[in-house]
């Protein structure tokens, strides 16, 4: 085995010697921004809130990357998610299909609102879900599906569409992983009925430490959703005090104004990742057992993470060690990405409202007492592939460097 073939984790040369660039996503602009929102504080002698200029240029911004539509900036993508369910305004026991892998946030909120969440399975691809594996699962109670596009790969969404206008089901975007992904020329969370964004800090955009936003493109569900996430107040509407429960989701006008610097970087820091994405994706065509994860046709990923599909009937080790090899060759990556919300203790024990079971166990719910959930793909796609990292600031160098040390570890590690 020649010097430059021996994997670093058996005392080669690493591909990368070096950590990989830092991040850098925010920066004097953001700073100079907050800075200048306190001077104003100061000046005017008063502290500021939410709902104020900042927030509603925010919102502003963000529907102009959107090409239109109507936006509320929230505390958090778990609350964006539970304030677009809000905004349907489903009945208590409705049924919502959400898919196998998705953060834990995605589903909390459904049985919070006393609905009852069943899980659709991938699609035997990747971690996306998709019509197939939704439509066995549509009976008379449901009345809505989520649909999130994991690591910035769209879902094949016109059939789930076509399903949903068969059964007349809301569709939900859960879009926190999935900024500036395109199927079919359209943005993600322009697709459905309304979308859900989280802008925590790990995310393509941020508001800060958290944040989030609820978008869609139809004025009722914007103005339901805002209503929804500020206890009730009647917004746009002639009412004497509040018209329904809701809890304080409110965004605030600090991380409005990071968000507003950070949206109008959005659209460069997307293209970018794209390239590195397209990149790898392109240097590891023909690989006999690493290859990018395969993509829905007509679709352009925003590449939140890199998926990695490994054929582990053409290798010798398991995905644990072949990560554990391709972390000492510099490139970081996750040797699992265990995010199957309906395997945590939560999920099988009902633990919602106390031990009651609800809404489960209620006596006005017609379905199952123990919760559906089929996982055997997403359970396979757990084993089958690897994310690694990466950002906007990576350029040709890590690109080439992540498609070198992939291709070195599989010839490696090849039967």
């Amino acid at each position: 085995m020649s010097d430059e073939s021996k994997l670093a984790i058996d005392g080669g040369k690493p591909v990368r010697t070096e950590s990989m660039p830092a991040r850098g996503l925010i920066t004097e602009a953001e700073k100079e921004a907050v800075v200048g929102l306190f001077d104003e504080a100061i000046a005017e002698g008063s502290a500021f809130g939410y709902s104020g200029p900042r927030e509603r240029q925010f919102e502003q911004d963000f529907v102009e990357y959107m090409g239109g539509g109507y936006a509320d900036g929230v505390n958090s993508g778990s609350n964006a998610v539970y304030c677009a369910l809000g905004a349907l305004r489903l009945d208590a026991l409705s049924e919502v299909i959400v898919p196998a892998i998705t953060d834990p946030g995605g589903i909390m909120p459904i049985p919070l609102l006393g609905l009852v969440p069943v899980v659709a399975d991938t699609d035997g691809e990747g971690f996306n879900t998709s019509a197939k594996q939704i439509e066995p699962l549509i009976t008379e109670r449901t009345r809505a599906i989520v649909i999130a596009p994991i690591m910035g790969e769209p879902v094949d969404m016109d059939p789930i569409l076509a399903l949903a206008e068969n059964h007349d089901l809301y569709v939900i975007e859960d879009c926190a992983q999935s900024h500036g992904a395109l199927y079919k020329g359209k943005l993600v969370g322009t697709i459905g009925n309304i979308a859900a964004f989280s802008t925590m800090f790990g995310k393509h955009f941020t508001t800060g430490g958290q944040g989030g936003i609820v978008y869609t493109q139809n004025e009722e569900l914007h103005w339901e959703g805002r209503r929804f996430a500020d206890r009730g107040k009647p917004f746009h509407m002639d009412a004497p005090g509040n018209v329904r429960a809701g809890i304080n989701c409110n965004l605030n006008e600090i991380a409005a104004t990071i968000g507003s610097v950070q949206v109008k970087r959005l659209p460069q820091m997307i293209e970018k990742r794209r390239k590195i994405g397209e990149a790898v994706k392109e240097g590891l065509k023909g690989g006999v057992a690493v290859t990018l994860g395969r993509q829905v046709p007509e679709s352009k990923s925003s590449y939140w993470y890199l998926r990695i599909k490994l054929e582990l009937d053409a290798l010798r080790v398991d995905k644990q060690q072949f990560c554990r090899a391709l972390q000492a060759e510099g490139i970081p990556c996750l040797p699992s990405y265990p995010v199957l919300p309906s395997t945590a203790p939560w999920f099988k024990n009902k633990a919602v409202f106390g031990n009651s079971g609800f809404p489960w166990d209620s006596s006005d719910y017609a379905g199952s007492r123990e919760p559906i959930s089929r996982t055997a793909n997403a359970e396979k796609a757990m084993t089958d592939n690897i994310p690694v990292l990466m950002h906007e600031n990576y350029g040709p160098e890590q690109a080439n460097e992540i498609v070198a040390a992939l291709k070195k570890v599989e010839q490696a590690y090849l039967r």
